[in-house]
């Protein structure tokens, strides 16, 4: 395993997406993988861990998940925002050699057969929860998180540390039109006085 990335115990997995982070969705089945860009992704449960994400019938990447069962979430830095602009707007129909021409450097995550993203700051493997109904209406895809591993320079002990990491690490939070926006300063409530 890379140096700099650690397991994510699987019932602290959903921190890696409440802050709502762009992300993005790699997939691979019959000897094709991709990556894409989605803005639309969130936790949904705590146990077993499940979260969503929105998959466009046009994408490759939508087949390859419902082909496969199974796809990897991750989370793109700063340092990363040309890649996930690229991810996001060239298609694996349109490009056979889009990771190449996009410069995506992939690897594998031990007893796991799928595409994980290089230089992201989290990484959750997901196992496909078939819903029909909302993929075909609602282009809505269900995941049980089934591996979760996040870059301890800006995670660890179940939370995300920017404020002290380099703010390369930040996350990538999409508005519109090539307008992204790094997460920000840290904000505590005292709850005690709640």
């Amino acid at each position: 395993m890379h140096e700099h990335i650690a397991a994510v115990p699987l019932d602290k997995a959903y921190r890696l997406l409440n802050h709502g982070p762009t992300i993005l969705v790699s997939s691979r089945h019959a000897g094709v993988q991709n990556v894409m860009a989605a803005a639309w992704a969130c936790a949904l449960d705590f146990d077993p861990p499940k979260l969503t994400v929105v998959l466009d019938k046009n994408v490759k990447t939508r087949a390859l998940v419902e082909n496969s069962g199974v796809f990897v979430i991750q989370v793109p830095t700063v340092a990363q925002i040309r890649l996930t602009s690229l991810v996001g707007s060239v298609s694996l129909v349109d490009d056979p050699d889009k990771l190449e021409h996009c410069a995506v450097q992939l690897f594998e995550m031990p007893g796991h057969d799928l595409p994980f993203v290089e230089g992201c700051s989290a990484w959750l493997a997901c196992k496909l929860i078939p819903e029909p109904h909302n993929q075909q209406t609602y282009d809505l895809f269900i995941g049980e998180v089934v591996g979760a591993w996040a870059d301890t320079r800006v995670f660890s002990e179940g939370h995300w540390h920017f404020e002290t990491a380099a703010p390369t690490l930040r996350s990538l939070h999409y508005i519109a039109g090539g307008h992204y926006y790094a997460i920000g300063q840290a904000l505590d409530v005292d709850e005690s006085n709640l």
